[in-house]
């Protein structure tokens, strides 16, 4: 490797041990995954790891993240410094807490904080987040109107001290969950992949003769920062651009406005105007907003660099306190993403002008449903069904059938799913017609059926979004269909908490998402190819786009489309 002085490397040197700390973050998710007993960790990845440098700043964080824990480590990494100073802590211990305020929004989310000490200093500190399959209370959903009906909250405490895990901590948090098997169970891989990762942290340092990983963090996170600047400097165009939307919320619809100063190299989201909180689980705490706002402005300038605190630098954000998008206790957050994740559609609504072509259509949004009861076999169960809308459509390209936007949770495999919950997914298919028309389709929402066979009734936790307001197309690009949900048959309002009896049937039909462009601008090819895979049906490809299709002669030929409402 190239010699360096104290504070400075070389790119190739820079290179290197800044993809070695990613690849440990990343050993430290594999060990997270491989020893969690849940499938919200297991399989669908709804976690984080981190290393962070001696100070608290985020070095590398691991590849499988979701958006919404960019950026939020060192802040609650600070928030638990500040309750046990570094001089107070010992190998060994582990500093734990789900506050919603100080983590990530809800109080699903764990967070654990471990000091890494070498030659009886703290050299770094190794952050694991994920989600929790119970914590207690009525359940992951919307139901609740107070954080005290979500569960156990626990501020910021030692989980395990000098290498002893806390017992009676323990003992309460069995006591009040529905599945203690695996809530604790997760709660010691988090452990695990901690004291992975602190190993692996100490491993490098030996190996390469670091020392002090301050300046290798510096110059990592200013390589990022610059990076960052330049992007924001040559992708949006400077100045003021403002937007608003209102979505479903209970008792009517909730107003989320944003304005964005783009000024040079800097970018500064103001959410003044938004709708204040409600007594429902769909309020968001800040450091949530924060989190999609940094994701945001990513996603259109440097997708590709890793996360870690210097790609946050650049970019600042507040909210109103009070409003739904800075919620303040005791309002409920469980269903936080519900609401959450419109920051994304929002700020690229009002960035359409700033970056047309980087811009993305609504997406149909992530679903999750929460499924509490027993198995036919008397084990408790209390775990999420994952499912996605379609993806939304870009300039240049088709939007996916059934992604997730903007989180990327992975979905449970259906044998694992019906043997974890003794319930049989009768069907899944894609919904023809269901993405928005455009130069560029929107992804296909799905229709997914779920039959209980557990023999007893199931408790369900909706937190459904995209049933009154639907994935907006962009540039002329038509709207996605809407989300549905149904028992045998009879619709059901998204976000309720109801009963699913033994044998009974949830349908849930996932929104489609938005087009990007004019559809009279779409190759007639395309419309064709559409056609065939039963993306389109033959009527909607002359409804929407003009083309008259003949597939037993494979031709598609171009006529007028009747008009369609689009953005």
């Amino acid at each position: 490797m190239a010699k360096r002085s104290k504070d400075a490397f070389d790119a190739v040197s820079l290179g290197i041990l800044w993809d070695r700390l990613i690849s440990i973050t990343d050993e430290i998710v594999s060990t997270l995954v491989r020893s969690s007993f849940s499938t919200i960790v297991s399989e669908s990845y709804d976690l984080s790891c981190v290393v962070l440098d001696a100070e608290a700043n985020s070095i590398a964080q691991g590849t499988m993240s979701v958006p919404i824990f960019i950026a939020s480590a060192p802040v609650t990494a600070r928030h638990m410094l500040e309750r046990f100073p570094p001089e107070t802590l010992k190998p060994g211990d582990v500093l734990f807490t789900n506050d919603p305020w100080l983590g990530t929004g809800h109080l699903f989310d764990v967070t654990l904080l471990r000091p890494v000490f070498r030659q009886g200093r703290i050299v770094a500190y190794t952050m694991s987040i994920t989600h929790l399959p119970d914590i207690g209370g009525i359940g992951f959903g919307s139901s609740a109107t107070e954080i005290y009906h979500e569960g156990l909250r626990f501020p910021i405490c030692k989980l395990a001290e000098g290498g002893k895990v806390d017992e009676r901590l323990i003992e309460i948090i069995r006591t009040n969950v529905r599945v203690p098997e695996q809530v604790v169970g997760d709660l010691m891989a988090n452990v695990a992949c901690n004291e992975v990762g602190g190993r692996q942290v100490l491993e490098f340092m030996d190996e390469y003769g670091i020392e002090d990983l301050g300046p290798l963090s510096r110059a990592i996170r200013d390589h990022a920062e610059r990076a960052m600047r330049e992007r924001i400097r040559a992708t949006l165009k400077p100045g003021t651009y403002r937007n608003r939307i209102e979505l479903e919320g209970l008792d009517g619809p909730i107003r989320f406005a944003v304005r964005i100063d783009i000024a040079g190299d800097r970018v500064h989201f103001d959410f003044d105007g938004t709708g204040p909180c409600v007594r429902a689980g769909i309020n968001v705490p800040f450091c949530y907003t924060r989190a999609m706002s940094l994701y945001s402005v990513k996603t259109l300038t440097l997708p590709s660099i890793p996360n870690n605190g210097g790609m946050a630098a650049p970019i600042t954000v507040a909210a109103p306190k009070g409003c739904i998008l800075d919620a303040q206790p005791p309002f409920a957050t469980g269903g936080r993403h519900a609401m959450g994740h419109f920051v994304v559609p929002l700020i690229y609504g009002a960035l359409a002008k700033a970056a047309p072509d980087r811009v993305q259509a609504d997406s149909g949004m992530m679903n999750l449903v929460t499924f509490q009861g027993r198995h036919r076999n008397g084990r408790g169960v209390s775990t999420i069904y994952f499912a996605a809308g379609g993806y939304g459509a870009l300039d240049g390209t088709d939007g996916a059938p059934t992604v997730p936007h903007p989180s990327n949770m992975a979905v449970v495999p259906v044998e694992i799913w019906e043997t974890i919950t003794s319930t049989t997914i009768e069907r899944k298919e894609l919904l023809a017609d269901s993405g928005g028309p455009g130069a560029w389709r929107g992804g296909l929402g799905q229709e997914v059926v779920i039959r209980n066979d557990s023999g007893g009734t199931m408790t369900l936790l909706g937190m459904g979004n995209r049933t009154q307001f639907p994935a907006r197309g962009l540039f002329k690009g038509g709207d996605g269909s809407m989300r549905m949900h149904a028992i045998d048959g009879r619709p059901i309002n998204a976000k309720a908490r109801v009963e699913l009896p033994a044998g009974a049937r949830l349908t849930v039909r996932e929104a489609g998402a938005g087009g990007f462009g004019d559809p009279a601008k779409r190759d007639p090819e395309r419309v064709l190819a559409d056609v065939r895979e039963g993306f389109v049906s033959p009527k909607a490809a002359m409804r929407d786009y003009g083309v008259k299709v003949d597939l037993a002669r494979g031709t598609a030929t171009r006529t007028a489309p009747k008009k369609r409402v689009g953005k």
